[in-house]
């Protein structure tokens, strides 16, 4: 309908050609323009959406994903603090047991440079980053086990 409405807009009788053959070709290119929109990567998730409105598990079932997604639960607030606490006790504790050179390489791959990049900036070799990474890992578990043993 666009492409008809186009081709009525737009037609010039002084150019000699058919209304039937210019509606035609407008039509044509409407619909090639619709479908090449339609097939782009920004319309992805409009095209390939999931209803909150569909029954979540069986066809019978009356609950839907919004019923499920509007759960409001709320975290207690004493869970909230412990996490809390615990985590700045295990950011402490590793926080004493790396090296200087690990902090700054962990500073730099928490933020999410490659080890390319973070070697490069530290003038040092890229395994050299990598080991460094390796040890703050192992650091991390180590510390994280012996945390939970003494609280225990």
């Amino acid at each position: 309908m666009i492409g008809l409405y186009k081709a009525i807009k737009s037609f010039k009788e002084d150019k000699h050609n058919s209304f039937k053959t210019f509606a035609n070709m407008c039509i044509e290119r409407q619909l090639i323009t619709a479908i090449k929109t339609s097939n782009r990567q920004k319309h992805i998730p409009l095209n390939s959406y999931l209803s909150l409105n569909t029954s979540t598990y069986d066809e019978d079932e009356d609950k839907t994903l919004l019923d499920i997604l509007n759960n409001n639960t709320v975290e207690d607030p004493l869970d909230t603090i412990t996490k809390k606490e615990y985590y700045k006790t295990v950011e402490s504790t590793i926080d004493k047991s790396l090296s200087n050179f690990e902090k700054q390489v962990l500073i730099k791959f928490i933020n999410g440079e490659s080890y390319v990049k973070i070697a490069q900036e530290l003038e040092s070799p890229v395994k050299s980053i990598d080991n460094a990474i390796q040890r703050i890992r192992k650091k991390a578990i180590k510390n994280i086990i012996s945390n939970d043993e003494t609280e225990v």
